[in-house]
């Protein structure tokens, strides 16, 4: 199998030669550019090497990409460790010390120096120093005979050794992560730093503008940018935070272009994608957008609902609520755009004809026929038999991620059963630690918010999830209550301990003999035991049983693509590593009659703007210097340029990546997928898949004219790439 891969890698490599058409799909490992892509890429305008862009040697552009909190990319700008990121990357720190005396959500945030930057416990940024092929080592004694769990043992021991012997300072650390569905292996040795700060953040009428209306829609007029600083010891390595720590001098930050862009400008993306599957089977696709998508969408749907209501009406509400709303309708507008993606580029249909495909080249050759005749079907078919499963997963992970009582009753059940593993003379630990991690939760609570919201999922999760799939314990609940999810939750909601902090916690400061035996008769837990024993028993178990063969079948198939399907060229599905995506500026058609253009202006915000609408409202002095037009260096052609798009593959935890010039100088910020490509996790189509980036030279207009923190822009390199290579600017006065 690792011999079949090389041999994919170099007719990757050869294959380069024959292609006719520029592809811009792919998320690409930065240091097999070389080997893989560059030629490409120097045809469609690329100006550096693949050196330049990923090198152990020296300072490259890989040493200026950070994952930022391991859920988002941030980018270094200037030598003094400023960061860029996206503005709903930095929303959870922002909104943690907004108050309603300090509204930084609202009335936005800029640090005057250094002094006042404010820090931020957690937070960190993960620099990659180096990544290693190690799948030899990774595979070694690894054979077909094995089980699945036989198979992992055995890889396991192997990164364990790997780890143990890789080459690295004592402030590094190294990761193994698998590719190409485990066929493959790689070591990332990184830098983790953990004193990072707040340094601006512009309100949210321009960070969030647009908000829900606007996410995964083009065109789009959102500045979602803020601004961090990584700070290090006084020898530039990780520490902790200290009032005596100084800011990072980085190997390399990224210079900053003021010439803009223009339509069919090369273009790269450089960052941390969380999560695709382009490789799965058609059966696997029809789950995820014809059952999965659906579930997920109708709960999130109705809980949506009850949030905007209640944010609407109250502004304490709208400050605890942010974050949350926030991440809740991302992912729900991004499934509902998954769907209409694919059924609008029939997706289903090409996944069945690429399948037609390889099952033509197999049986036309004895070698290929003998190996992997009837692979695909049986993966379909396990398909098939995990789907009623799968979905019923997601609607009792919806109604629990959703149901924040029904969360902290699950979270007390865990506490119970640990100190009955552990002893009973553990619990009063172990209940302080639960104490301690769910008493902020609450802090961002109300009850009557969570009650309204629990009312509309309870309905839908007890209509759509056969009863078989339920259990007793929890029909029983919602029987007694006439089958209502509202007289559900005015039952539980009126009862319960969890109601609040201070209620839980007279509740559980009891002898545990005693909580454990009253657990049952709160309706919070009562309802969740019997939620928490069904899903185990008649959902997660069965669905847990077919998983192992769904991943050793997988598995092969994603080899068999790759030796038999030879005019095809493969890259690694994104699993939260370092990639590199390119692509063109460019609009597209989405639908008959309509056509994009690739860029849009201020002119677009004044147009939406809508007074006192907390998704359209616009800011008194970004008002000003629109009507005067007073954009200083940054406008254009007497516009002010917003935001672009490009034909770059991206996904989730590319938000906050940098989007790079021909030279690696940064152009914008990426922060979205329209609506109609967001099916790219597993449906590629050039046709209409696009990324939504915050043009630069609005992130500087914002920092400078709008909250007059020029001296931010003058710690930043600014150049003109166009107008001569690298050119500095010249400060203006």
């Amino acid at each position: 199998m690792r011999q079949k891969i090389a041999t994919y890698l170099l007719t990757a490599v050869l294959s380069l030669a024959h292609l006719s058409v520029f592809a811009t799909e792919g998320m690409w490992l930065p240091q097999l550019l070389g080997r893989l892509n560059e030629k490409e890429m120097k045809g469609m305008g690329l100006k550096i090497s693949a050196a330049d862009i990923y090198n152990v040697n020296k300072g490259s552009l890989k040493d200026a990409i950070v994952s930022f909190g391991g859920f988002c990319t941030g980018e270094i700008i200037s030598s003094k460790g400023l960061l860029l990121t996206n503005h709903h990357c930095g929303y959870d720190a922002i909104q943690k010390h907004s108050s309603l005396q300090h509204n930084y959500l609202d009335k936005g945030f800029w640090a005057r120096s250094m002094q006042e930057e404010l820090p931020n416990a957690g937070l960190t940024a993960t620099f990659i120093v180096r990544i290693e092929d190690v799948t030899k080592a990774a595979l070694e004694g690894v054979s077909a005979s094995l089980t699945e769990s036989e198979r992992q043992s055995a890889i396991d021991k192997n990164l364990n050794m790997i780890k143990g012997g890789a080459k690295k300072e004592t402030w590094q650390e190294t990761l193994i992560k698998p590719f190409f569905e485990g066929n493959q292996y790689f070591l990332f040795v990184t830098e983790t730093y953990k004193d990072i700060r707040l340094v601006g953040a512009p309100p949210s009428s321009i960070g969030k503008f647009g908000a829900d209306t606007d996410n995964w829609v083009w065109p789009r007029h959102t500045g979602d940018f803020s601004i961090f600083r990584v700070y290090a010891g006084r020898d530039n390595r990780p520490a902790e935070y200290s009032k005596d720590n100084v800011p990072l001098q980085p190997k390399h930050f990224l210079p900053i272009s003021l010439d803009g862009i223009a339509e069919n400008d090369f273009t790269m993306v450089f960052g941390f994608p969380g999560r695709t599957n382009e490789y799965l089977p058609s059966e696997a696709m029809k789950l995820t957008v014809e059952g999965q998508d659906p579930a997920r969408v109708s709960m999130r749907d109705a809980a949506l609902k009850v949030i905007d209501g209640f944010m609407r009406q109250d502004e304490q509400i709208k400050i605890q609520y942010a974050a949350k709303q926030a991440s809740t309708a991302n992912s729900w507008k991004k499934w509902i755009g998954e769907m209409q993606g694919v059924r609008q580029t029939n997706g289903i249909q090409r996944k069945l004809d690429y399948e037609a495909r390889f099952r033509q080249l197999v049986n036309n050759n004895a070698e290929y026929r003998g190996t992997y005749s009837g692979l695909l079907d049986s993966l379909n078919n396990l398909y098939k038999t995990q789907a009623p499963y799968a979905i019923a997963r997601d609607y009792y992970s919806e109604l629990i991620r959703s149901v924040e009582m029904l969360g902290f009753a699950n979270n007390a059940i865990t506490l119970l059963q640990e100190t009955r593993l552990k002893g009973e003379e553990q619990y009063e630990t172990l209940k302080q630690a639960y104490l301690a991690k769910i008493k902020p939760q609450y802090q961002n609570y109300n009850n009557d918010v969570d009650r309204e919201v629990a009312a509309a999922l309870l309905d839908i999760y007890f209509k759509e999830v056969p009863s078989n799939k339920i259990g007793g314990e929890a029909y029983q609940v919602w029987m007694e209550t006439n089958k209502d999810g509202k007289r559900t939750a005015d039952k539980m909601y009126s009862q319960s301990a969890f109601s609040s902090y201070d209620k839980l916690a007279a509740f559980l400061d009891r002898p545990y003999k005693t909580v454990s035996a009253d657990v049952w008769k709160d309706p919070a837990t009562r309802l969740m035991i019997g939620l928490r024993n069904g899903y185990i028993d008649f959902v997660n178990k069965p669905y847990d049983e077919l998983q192992p063969e769904i991943n050793r079948l997988q598995r092969r198939y994603m080899a068999a693509q790759m030796e038999v399907m030879k005019d095809k060229r493969f890259y690694p599905d994104a699993n939260s590593t370092l990639r590199i995506t390119y692509g063109k500026v460019n609009g597209y058609a989405p639908r008959d009659a309509v056509k994009y253009d690739f860029i849009t202006t201020l002119d677009g915000v004044m147009e939406k703007y809508k007074p006192g609408d907390y998704e359209f409202d616009v800011p008194e002095k970004l008002r000003e210097l629109h009507a005067r037009k007073d954009y200083g260096p940054y406008g254009a052609n007497g516009k002010m340029p917003v935001c672009f798009i490009a034909s770059n593959h991206t996904t989730g935890g590319n938000s906050g990546s940098p989007a790079l010039d021909a030279y690696g100088n940064l152009i914008g910020l990426n922060f979205d997928r329209t609506w109609e490509g967001t099916m790219s996790d597993i449906n590629y189509d050039p046709s209409i898949c696009r990324n939504i980036m915050v043009d630069i030279r609005y992130v500087l207009f914002i920092v400078d004219k709008f909250a007059g923190a020029k001296h931010l822009v003058d710690e930043m390199k600014l150049v003109h790439p166009k107008k001569g290579k690298m050119t500095p600017l010249k400060k203006a006065s």
